[in-house]
């Protein structure tokens, strides 16, 4: 049985909101700072190029003991040998993708509304990020944001169909309302933009596992 992810700092790092720094140091860095998972993004390379940057992330992370999680692709995921893959809507079918990466993989899926969260597969997903929560300029957004009450109604959706399901809250957030969005339930945040732009990546990723830590202690999590 795979053991539930930890969700507490989600770190996201994408090509083109890395300040021009390399994704694999990047990686390391945050995950050496707080970050308890890592995700690549890239939606502009190309396969072989994004499967080698995903080889070089999972060999920086693997002596801190991070999980690398990529977005979209399952090839990229299995070409590289990733821990698991992380779905949206308009991606492979959540059932496709435990098919093809198998039963140890982690597979989270992105989840916005009630609708959503009532029809998700939540028997085959090791995690769902919910929101947007608030804007973002790290990827277009198709709809509003749902705010923190938004997210807690989606949350508490998930949570009576699979009680145990770890849920983070995406887009948009950083130190500054890392809280409320536990305080509105979530298990921990998604961040690209507070963590990737930062002057010091390091520093940033410690402030927002410090936040985060102090709110789920707060909240008997």
């Amino acid at each position: 049985m795979r053991a539930a992810p930890d969700l507490r700092l989600y770190a996201i790092v994408d090509p083109e909101r890395a300040g021009g720094r390399g994704l694999a140091d990047l990686a390391r860095r945050l995950a050496a700072d707080g970050a308890t998972l890592v995700q690549l993004r890239d939606k502009r390379s190309e396969t072989r190029a994004m499967i080698e940057t995903a080889r070089a992330i999972k060999r920086a992370l693997a002596p801190l003991g991070v999980p690398l999680i990529v977005n979209d692709r399952v090839d990229v995921a299995l070409a590289a040998g990733a821990d698991g893959v992380h779905l949206g809507p308009d991606d492979m079918a959540v059932a496709d993708a435990r098919a093809l990466l198998g039963s140890g993989a982690l597979v989270g899926l992105s989840i916005k509304t009630v609708d959503a969260a009532e029809t998700a597969p939540v028997e085959l997903i090791d995690y769902a990020g919910v929101g947007g929560v608030y804007a973002t300029l790290s990827k277009e957004q198709k709809s509003e944001p749902i705010g923190t009450e938004g997210f807690a109604r989606v949350a508490a959706v998930l949570r009576r169909r699979a009680p145990g399901l770890p849920v983070c809250g995406i887009a948009g957030i950083d130190a500054a309302n890392a809280a409320a969005v536990i305080g509105a339930g979530a298990d921990g945040v998604a961040v690209i933009s507070a963590l990737s732009l930062a002057p010091d990546p390091g520093a940033a990723a410690r402030g927002l596992r410090e936040v985060v830590d102090a709110f789920l202690a707060k909240r008997g999590s």
